[in-house]
């Protein structure tokens, strides 16, 4: 499992822990990965998923769509598919906006983090669920999308390759 975007590697830990047949990359710019602890079955790679991301059997991503624009996105994903076998996927936790507004906690979250995603990171924004599936049609995930489970307004969504 490919984190990207993976900080210092603390979930990634928190998920080889739970699963221990699973190794995993902490994948992160050079300087956030050099300070980061050392934890059993992860390996610290410095780097940018703008290049290249390294290969795996599925990859993680956490927060990291959402800071970025579309542009800035398909240029990611485009890394990430190259960097999957065959049947790979990619993992996405993320806010999903919902089409029309609404007032539940959840859609007020997501709104919420997409007026700072628009206010500090330039081209930033929350996603639709079909805004995902056309960033991942674009890229050539044929498989599509298939959102797994939602946890407290963060919803985890398979990129099937």
């Amino acid at each position: 499992l490919v984190d990207v975007g993976g900080g210092v590697g603390s979930t990634l830990n928190l998920i080889v822990s739970k699963y221990p047949h699973i190794s995993g990359i902490n994948f992160d710019m050079p300087h956030v990965v050099v300070d980061a602890p050392h934890y059993p079955a992860v390996k610290h790679v410095g780097g940018d998923m703008f290049d290249s991301v390294p290969c795996g059997q599925a990859i993680f991503m956490k927060w990291i769509l959402h800071d970025w624009s579309d542009d800035h996105c398909l240029r990611l994903l485009k890394n990430c598919h190259k960097a999957l076998p065959e049947k790979g996927k990619v993992i996405v936790v993320d806010t999903i906006l919902p089409v029309a507004a609404e007032t539940s906690p959840y859609a007020r979250q997501g709104f919420h983090i997409d007026l700072l995603m628009l206010a500090y990171n330039p081209g930033g924004k929350e996603r639709t669920e079909q805004e995902f599936r056309d960033l991942a049609k674009e890229v050539g995930f044929a498989g599509g999308v298939k959102p797994a489970c939602c946890v407290n307004g963060m919803w985890v969504l398979e990129f099937h390759k």
